[in-house]
């Protein structure tokens, strides 16, 4: 889990600028593509720069709630009492009233396609008693998933000076809902939902325009302007745009398409190592083996331009001394890959085998020969 959590991290810092393919010009504030399988970030403009969500805050609301059905701490049949404050919620409504019953489900259904606020603070209420209490539960959440730039006041994305996030924290959650509940997840993918006898699509309009889009919000505001968070799979690749601050619903939906459309064209996902393969032999001392082979634990992907994986350098670095026992899996060294000369990043390499610690005269020997080999 460590290394898979390095790399991740890795892959993350590994962005367009390191990368020869020009991104597309966007009419919006601030966007960034994300490749979901490596975690990579594809293309960006101000991708760190605070933006106000909207109802984008919504994707953190519905995670919170993932997370009690996945715990059982609620279920999807469980009734729910409406208090006058979700009745009386301004802005996108699923109307639900205090008097009429209402499950988990729908306020959930209510939240993702209708975008309700009346929904988000029922739900809000129901798991931490508060919105206010809700907001540290979003929070504590937004930490553990490293939004380091977010910061959730509501439920509902109403506009708050304390309320903010960015386009890169954004894109990390979406991929984390996709992630973490592949048994929710598909809610996003409905196109209406009735309640009260009232009908109401999903404000996503790219599930209308392209099949391969399942996902996942809209957002906005006066001040935020026009915002989505789309997700689209082709193949065995999944990509994630966050494009806000645009001018209207048909230029976010379009500036969207437009860069979910450029990563799946510009790039690839190459593996370029296999899980297990031994990439060299380490030397290792005081151990009953004298070389320890080295590689990755799970297969080695990357996105790249499309025909550049050929170009790939890899350059090996041990750690030394490398001292036994060493055990499968430990980090014994990094990889630096480059592309044209362009360092991509530094990937932690693992020991493919346990090397145990030799015997006594064994070690003796080795303490010699590095005793000699610093002199």
């Amino acid at each position: 889990m460590r290394f898979v959590l390095s790399l991740l991290l890795a892959f993350v810092a590994f962005s367009a600028t390191a990368q020869s393919v020009p991104a597309p010009a966007l009419a919006a504030k601030a966007w960034l593509l994300l490749d979901h399988g490596t975690g990579q970030v594809l293309a960006a403009h101000e991708p760190d720069t605070r933006i106000e969500p909207a109802s984008l805050t919504k994707l953190m609301t519905a995670y919170v709630t993932f997370a009690a059905l996945k715990a059982g701490t609620i279920t999807m049949e469980q009734q729910v009492t409406v208090s006058d404050r979700a009745w009386r919620q301004e802005g996108s409504r699923m109307f639900i009233e205090p008097r009429r019953p209402v499950t988990v489900g729908e306020l959930i259904r209510g939240m993702i396609v209708q975008s309700g606020n009346d929904a988000c603070v029922a739900l809000a209420e129901l798991l931490a008693g508060s919105e206010e209490a809700f907001a540290e539960l979003m929070n504590r959440e937004a930490r553990r998933l490293g939004m380091t730039n977010t910061h959730f006041t509501n439920a509902t994305g109403l506009p708050d000076p304390q309320l903010y996030t960015t386009v890169r924290d954004l894109s990390r959650l979406a991929s984390a809902i996709v992630r973490d509940f592949p048994e929710y997840y598909p809610l996003y993918s409905e196109k209406e939902f009735t309640y009260n006898k009232i009908t109401q699509p999903n404000r996503n309009r790219l599930l209308w325009m392209d099949s391969t889009v399942d996902g996942i919000k809209t957002g906005h505001t006066s001040s935020a302007g026009y915002c989505l968070v789309a997700s689209a799979q082709r193949g065995p690749r999944r990509l994630i745009s966050v494009v806000v601050g645009t001018d209207s619903d048909t230029i976010r939906t379009q500036e969207s398409l437009k860069l979910l459309n450029f990563g799946f064209q510009f790039f690839d996902t190459v593996q370029l190592y296999a899980a297990g393969q031994a990439l060299s032999q380490f030397r290792i001392w005081k151990g009953q083996a004298k070389e320890v082979p080295v590689g990755f634990v799970s297969n080695f992907v990357m996105s790249l331009p499309k025909g550049q994986a050929e170009k790939i350098s890899a350059t090996l670095t041990s750690q030394q001394p490398l001292v036994a026992p060493v055990q499968k899996g430990q980090t014994v060294g990094t990889m630096q890959l480059a592309l044209e000369g362009r360092v991509l990043g530094e990937y932690p390499v693992v020991a493919l085998q346990d090397v145990p610690l030799a015997g006594f005269f064994g070690r003796l020997w080795d303490a010699l020969l590095m005793w000699i080999k610093n002199l």
